[in-house]
């Protein structure tokens, strides 16, 4: 049996376009059934829901595992139901996890490209601190400002490592991580534009499968949150250092 999912803000309302408000379990039990919707059109009509490989395209501040019934159809990475309910919701995704899965997304993409530009490094580190409320706002926006003076100082976009990356940008975004997370990955892509079309391909697919895994040991709560992990800092000789700064529509 497939397993569909669904992201929404807390109450229950659509994070990724569409209206209404989806019914939430409650009391161990499911969500009661969505009143039935015919005529399905991609983003237009029907519920949409997603399989486990399509996650990472819907990023949002909750996730539910979910259930349909009724006709039907496959729309590229979404499924678009005549009826549909919520089962449980996964609270191993949630505020801190997310940033901590787009900085991940994001550590990966600098060090592909070797990058050692501290202002980046730096944004990173700090990015994983706020989310464990570490730091403040203000500082968190001055080392954002800083990582993307360094990504504009850079002329090439490395398509492999770019097209990869978005991930930490997406699953930032509805968590306001995304300045932190998104510079720290597009200066590593802006480094190597040089790459294959056939292995920028191949290292967007490997990257994607290993966003998709990491991403479930967040949510099946398999990667230890209790503290701010350590980011380790290349250093521009080689040598590195750690450090803790680190309408009829229902979408």
């Amino acid at each position: 049996m497939t397993t569909y999912y669904k992201f929404l803000n807390p109450d229950g309302s659509p994070c990724n376009g569409g209206g209404g408000v989806w019914r939430l379990p409650a009391d161990g039990r499911p969500g009661d059934w969505m009143p039935p919707i015919s005529g399905l059109v991609p983003c237009q009509r029907g519920y949409h829901v997603c399989r486990k490989q399509d996650l990472l395209q819907w990023c949002g501040p909750t996730l539910w595992t979910a259930e349909i019934r009724g006709h039907y159809i496959e729309a590229g990475s979404k499924i678009v139901a005549e009826q549909a309910r919520l089962l449980q919701l996964l609270p191993g995704w949630n505020d801190r996890t997310a940033r901590l899965f787009a900085c991940d997304c994001a550590e990966r993409a600098l060090r592909a490209t070797k990058s050692t530009d501290p202002r980046s490094w730096k944004a990173l580190a700090i990015s994983r601190r706020f989310a464990f409320a570490e730091v403040p706002k203000d500082e968190l926006k001055t080392a954002a400002d800083a990582a993307w003076a360094a990504a504009r100082a850079k002329r090439w976009v490395a398509a492999a490592v770019f097209a990869a990356a978005w991930v930490a940008a997406a699953a930032a975004a509805f968590a306001a991580a995304l300045p932190v997370a998104w510079v720290a990955a597009a200066f590593a892509a802006m480094d190597a534009a040089r790459a294959a079309a056939a292995k920028a391909a191949e290292a967007k697919a490997a990257e994607r499968s290993w966003q998709l895994d990491r991403f479930f040991e967040y949510v099946q709560g398999r990667v230890d949150i209790t503290k701010a992990p350590a980011t380790e800092i290349p250093a521009a000789s080689g040598r590195r250092r750690r450090t803790n700064c680190g309408s009829m529509r229902r979408d």
